[in-house]
C-alpha cells in the first residue's frame, strides 16, 4: 500500500521532533541554555545560576551543547586561562522555543497544583 502524504508529513515531523528532544533532553541542558540566554558566562557563573548541578555534570552538558552548535567556547590566553560560554546564532534560535516552554510550564503548574 502507498503512503499517503499525511503519513509522509507525521514521520517527518516525529523524527523533527525526536531530533529536537534529543538534544534537549535530560534535567540540566535547558536550565544551561536559560543562564547563557543574558550573554558570555564563565564555568563558575553558570554553576551559581544552576546551584545544583555538579561540576562533572555542567561540564559533560556544555560539551554535549557546544558538539551541537547551541553554545561555543572561547579560551581566552589571559592569565589565569579563562574560558566563556555563549549561545551560538543556533542557540539564540532556541529563545522562542524556551519562550513558549516556560508559558506553558506557568499553565501546566496552576492547572496542576493550583499555584
Amino acid at each position: 500500500m502507498r503512503e499517503g502524504k499525511e503519513e509522509n508529513i507525521c514521520r517527518v515531523k516525529l523524527l523533527i521532533a525526536r531530533d529536537t528532544i534529543e538534544l534537549i533532553q535530560g534535567k540540566w541542558r535547558i536550565p544551561i541554555i536559560i543562564s547563557l540566554t543574558s550573554g558570555k558566562k564563565r564555568f563558575g557563573e553558570i554553576k551559581r545560576d544552576i546551584e545544583d548541578i555538579s561540576p562533572k555534570m555542567l561540564s559533560q552538558e556544555l560539551k554535549a551543547l557546544e558538539e551541537n552548535k547551541i553554545i561555543s567556547r572561547t579560551l581566552h590566553n589571559s592569565m589565569p586561562v579563562a574560558v566563556e560560554y555563549e549561545l551560538t546564532p543556533l542557540g539564540i534560535s532556541s529563545k522562542g522555543l524556551l519562550n513558549e516552554l516556560l508559558k506553558w510550564g506557568i499553565h501546566f503548574r496552576k492547572e496542576v497544583t493550583g499555584k
